[in-house]
């Protein structure tokens, strides 16, 4: 599984002009599932963004987790994190997961985030045509892929 991590002062997700999550102070969370992704890479990637430390403390370090903050997360569902682009110029999701597996993994990362103590998880439409709305806080993005931990 893949996941972009954005510490987001607000975010929201419009679809078919109605607000269908939106959250203050935490992370804005792509997520893509690729096929062979696994309920155990939902686990290892919920619990590795609930305690990803990128909000300062009172040194100005980055040192707080989004559980030590009390922030919430936005997570929408997003195949384009699977593309690959290494022959060409035009994308090839060959890679990302088939629709059902897929919405299935991506509630699951989602019920996984409050077991790991996420209090507000707001989420997208899976599948959905979707417009963000984000107002960045740093700007600070991190990268997480299950791939790279499970080699």
């Amino acid at each position: 599984m893949k996941a972009i991590i954005q510490r987001v002062k607000s975010a929201s997700v419009t679809e078919s002009g109605k607000v269908s999550g939106a959250i203050e102070h935490g992370f804005l969370v792509l997520l893509g599932a690729q096929d062979g992704d696994t309920k155990e890479k939902a686990e290892l990637l919920a619990k590795k963004t609930a305690l990803l430390r990128i909000f300062r403390d009172d040194d100005d370090k980055m040192n707080l987790s989004l559980l030590d903050v009390g922030g919430s997360a936005l997570v929408v569902s997003n195949f384009t994190l699977c593309a690959d682009v290494r022959k060409g110029h035009r994308p090839s999701f060959i890679n990302a997961m088939e629709p059902v597996g897929a919405e299935m993994l991506y509630e699951y990362f989602c019920e996984r985030l409050k077991a790991e103590g996420v209090k507000t998880v707001e989420k997208g439409v899976f599948g959905g045509d979707m417009e963000l709305d984000i107002k960045a806080y740093g700007p600070v993005t991190i990268t997480l892929d299950t791939d790279i931990w499970s080699k």
